[in-house]
This record gives structure tokens, C-alpha cells and sequence, in this order.
């Protein structure tokens, strides 16, 4: 059986690197990133919902994607994806609103 994720996207036009993202996410959170130096590092947002970090491949210039999934509800994944966008505004990023996402 596989589990089911639900997930939501935020976009962000801007460079930086996948590691700088997760601190300032994880800033924003107040939380911490996990699983660092790993191919999936992510930062915790509650329980049942973290968010996880996809800049593009290969030099492709920005945007790129925060994927906040929920393994709990699609209610949660969209009040954390929410959540985050508005910390992440008060830091100064401009960040497009929340989307639906599959995974």
C-alpha cells in the first residue's frame, strides 16, 4: 500500500541555492532542516506536514518550487503552504500564491 501525499506548491522567482531556501524557510517556520546532505533534506512546518525544496537543474534560471506535503489531509498541507507563504512574505520574498500539486 502505498501513502498518500498531499501536496501544494509555492513559486518564488529568485536565485539561490537549495540550502540558503531550507534556512529561510526553516527561519520562517522556526523550525530546523533535516535530513541536511541528503538528497531530500526538508523542514518540518507541524505535525503531518513538512516542505522540501526544488530549484532547477542544469543552471536553469529561476523560479523555483517549495513543495509543502501532508501525509494527514489536503486541509492541512493547504493551511501550512498558506501559513508559509505569509511568513515568507514578511521576510521579503515574493512568493506566488499557494497552488495545487501531485506527487
Amino acid at each position: 500500500m502505498t501513502e498518500r501525499l498531499h501536496a501544494v506548491t509555492l513559486v518564488v522567482d529568485m536565485p539561490i541555492t537549495k540550502i540558503d531556501a531550507l534556512d529561510v524557510i526553516a527561519f520562517a517556520a522556526d523550525g530546523a532542516v533535516d535530513n541536511a546532505g541528503t538528497p531530500r533534506p526538508l523542514v518540518w512546518l507541524a505535525p503531518h506536514a513538512w516542505a522540501e525544496v526544488e530549484i532547477p537543474k542544469f543552471a536553469d534560471p529561476p523560479p523555483f518550487a517549495i513543495d509543502v506535503y501532508s501525509d494527514a489531509s489536503r486541509e492541512i498541507a493547504w493551511a501550512q503552504a498558506r501559513r508559509l507563504h505569509s511568513a515568507l512574505e514578511r521576510l521579503g520574498w515574493t512568493v506566488e500564491p499557494p497552488r495545487a500539486s501531485a506527487r
